[in-house]
């Protein structure tokens, strides 16, 4: 399956710095479903143009590869290896989770630069009619067209194939147009390749903010996106309801009574939802079987992730007992124990996974290189993935007339938090400690983006090393 994205006009090959991949380089990175290759058929500063081929073998599709997602979820025989479908979704959100995060590390204001843009699906699933091609794309401000072809062009009667190449042109910023994609492969599929679970709502409202809470069509769109299962759909069109409300001025209430664990009204209502639907999301991207939460406190990851039938075996650890013993009541199932990050566990290995969210921040700094050596060092699983606060962000915390601090900076966000980073503080440190123990990088943000300082969250998803990575990206 083929994605082709399209830059036309002056410094045409900035694409590269936006998508983080170098247009004269080819790049490959293995997934458990299949291979993907970024390359570019042409980059003149006139056009530019980014290709991301998906291979994958239909019969690991039906035998079931080690390691993957997907065994057994389909026919012998199947089009999955073909069509552009909830694959390619997943492979742009690890290949290009930088750019559709909204970030461009090397020229920052290219993320909001409004650009022409072009892109080509090809062969996206149209199930019987191509009329909501129109309805669901236009009113995003797309030009567009699509081919048609026949069943078999020996027998015409048969009439035409259910797929289409669907062209699509506009002027908008890059990471809306992967938004877009994102989002909307599944929707005309209809059929997706992982478990859905409540995290899928999340995942719908965060890479739909700001577009799909208005679209015309958004009834339609959030069914599909969920395969028609009722219960998602209804949850994910309340809360977009419930959203709107908020955003309009109703609702603040809510303003009054905030812990400042969770960072202000807004985030309270938001924030913390939204990095846990990112962290389950990055755990079942990665295809990690066994998970351990450090710092689990009372076990909310770990419910979420024992309502996912991708997760064979949970376990969470914490310092503080209490906490452990709140979360075993959630649940009797989870394995729980007492441990500290900062010093060597041999219960902590084991593991495909670990995740260390909201914690380091409650270190001294003196304590991180322990830390990075029990978890990368020791643990060492194949994927870890860490938050933490983004002090810029602190700002947008504040009462009006306190919101004048050049630097953005503020108080910290809990009392007990012993640090807090900005984002090229927290990325220094994340490159340092995936250098020196083995691991590729890639820094996601999470939350609402201040077009000045960032996001409220940064998250690091470090992975053990073995294949090739460009600038903080999976390519």
């Amino acid at each position: 399956m083929l994605l082709t994205i399209t830059n036309t006009g002056e410094n045409a090959t900035d694409l590269g710095y936006l998508l983080h991949k170098n247009p004269a380089r080819p790049q490959t990175a293995i997934f458990s479903f299949g291979k993907v290759h970024v390359f570019y058929p042409e980059a003149t500063p006139e056009r530019c143009t980014a290709a991301l081929l998906l291979d994958i073998d239909p019969l690991d599709l039906s035998r079931g590869k080690p390691g993957s997602q997907t065994r057994g979820l389909f026919d012998y025989v199947n089009d999955r290896p073909y069509v552009s479908s909830s694959f390619m979704s997943t492979a742009i959100s690890r290949v290009f989770g930088t750019a559709m995060a909204g970030r461009c590390e090397k020229k920052p204001a290219l993320a909001d630069a409004v650009l022409d843009l072009s892109a080509t699906l090809a062969m996206l699933p149209c199930r019987g009619s191509t009329v909501m091609l129109e309805k669901v794309f236009a009113p995003l401000g797309y030009e567009l067209s699509w081919e048609e072809y026949p069943l078999d062009d020996h027998f015409p009667e048969w009439g035409l194939a259910r797929y289409v190449n669907l062209h699509l042109r506009g002027k908008l910023k890059l990471m809306y147009l992967l938004r877009h994609i994102y989002v909307l492969i599944p929707v005309f599929d209809n059929r997706k390749h992982y478990w859905i679970g409540d995290d899928e709502v999340d995942k719908l409202l965060l890479r739909g903010e700001g577009w799909l809470e208005n679209h015309p069509e958004k009834n339609f769109i959030t069914r599909r996106y969920f395969s028609r299962l009722n219960r998602y759909t209804r949850l994910a069109l309340e809360r977009m309801e419930r959203l709107e409300r908020l955003d309009d001025g109703e609702g603040s209430a809510i303003e009054s009574d905030v812990d400042q664990a969770d960072e202000g009204a807004e985030v309270k209502f938001r924030l913390k939802d939204l990095r846990l639907a990112a962290v389950v999301s990055e755990l079942k991207s990665c295809g990690a079987k066994s998970v351990i939460d450090l710092g689990c406190g009372e076990g909310t990851l770990l419910q979420m992730l024992v309502k996912e039938k991708c997760f064979a075996t949970l376990a969470g650890s914490d310092v503080s007992l209490s906490a452990l013993e709140r979360a075993a009541d959630k649940n009797k199932q989870l394995a729980l124990f007492q441990g500290s990050i900062c010093y060597r566990d041999k219960r902590f290995r084991g593991y495909d996974a670990a995740v260390i969210m909201e914690v380091i921040e409650h270190l001294d700094e003196s304590r991180l290189p322990s830390f990075c050596s029990v978890i990368f060092g020791d643990v060492a699983p194949k994927t870890v993935i860490i938050t933490t606060p983004n002090i810029e962000y602190n700002v947008n915390y504040l009462p009006e007339d306190a919101k004048d601090k050049p630097s953005g900076e503020s108080r910290f966000r809990h009392p007990d938090h012993r640090f807090e980073w900005g984002r090229a503080q927290f990325r220094a440190w994340a490159e340092a400690a995936a250098s020196r123990y083995g691991y590729s990088l890639r820094i996601e943000g999470i939350g609402q983006c201040d077009e000045e300082w960032g996001t409220p969250t940064q998250m690091g998803v470090f992975t053990k090393s073995a294949g090739s990575t460009v600038d903080g990206d999976v390519a």
